[in-house]
This record gives C-alpha cells, structure tokens and sequence, in this order.
C-alpha cells in the first residue's frame, strides 16, 4: 500500500514491558483508532550491536546501560506508522517520557509507573524516523 506524498511516516517500538504485561493490542488498537496507517510491523528481538544503533546519541550517558538491557531484554513490536503529521501524533498518543507524569489519556499516563519501562518508543523528528526505519525495516528504505 502506497502512502499519499503528504503522509509522514514514524518508527514505533512497543518495548518489551509492553510485551510481557500483555499490552500490545490496547497500544496498537490507540494508533489504529487514531486513524494511522501500519505499513510494516514485526515482533522481534533488539540485539546489543542494534541497540547501540539506534540509541547512538546516548551509548555514553550514565543512564544507557540499564535502558540496553531493559531494551534487550525481551521481544518487541516494531511497527512503521504512517499518517498526515504522524510523528506529532504518535508523541501526543503516548506522552511524556515518564509514565508517572505523564497525562492521563496518553498510553504511558494510562499504563505505565515509569520513566525506563515506558511501553513505547516512538521517533522524535523527520530525520530520526528516517534513521530509525532505516534500521529496522531496511527494505523500507
């Protein structure tokens, strides 16, 4: 399925907290009814050369170490969401980094006690998305 010129497109990982606690489909079904697209999506690990790929801009801060073996933890669902100002969107539908701050309504003011264990990472930028589906869903390009 082809996306119209005016669509952006936003990478998503519904990290492996959400997994295990069974929260796929509540966090998949919030974007669907948003009215956004899935263009590709996979459950999968996050091996440590990946993370490190795609955390790059914080392999040296003090607190990457916990996030990569939380991040490498488990499985998780990569999914490529598209849509009329999709990254906007999807940063409103989730909230703020941290889950016990975050607005009542967003999938981590809802669902998550955390700021590590957040349920979902989502691009924060054009470029970014760009980069981040790039390694994940590389025939994508």
């Amino acid at each position: 399925m082809s996306i119209s010129s005016s669509a952006e497109r936003t990478l998503v990982l519904i990290k492996p907290d959400a997994v295990r606690r069974g929260l796929v489909g509540e966090i998949l079904g919030r974007f669907e009814r948003k009215g956004l697209t899935v263009e590709a999506m996979v459950l999968r690990g996050m091996d440590a050369e990946l993370a490190d790929q795609h955390y790059v801009e914080h392999v040296d801060k003090d607190f990457y170490p916990p996030l990569k073996s939380f991040m490498t933890g488990g499985p998780l669902v990569a999914l490529v969401l598209s849509g009329d100002q999709v990254i906007e969107v999807v940063r409103g539908l989730i909230g703020s980094t941290d889950g016990r701050r975050a607005v009542a309504g967003t999938i981590r003011g809802d669902l998550s006690m955390s700021n590590r264990e957040n349920l979902v990472h989502a691009s924060d930028s054009v470029d970014s998305a760009k980069r981040e589906i790039a390694l994940w869903f590389p025939e994508l390009g």
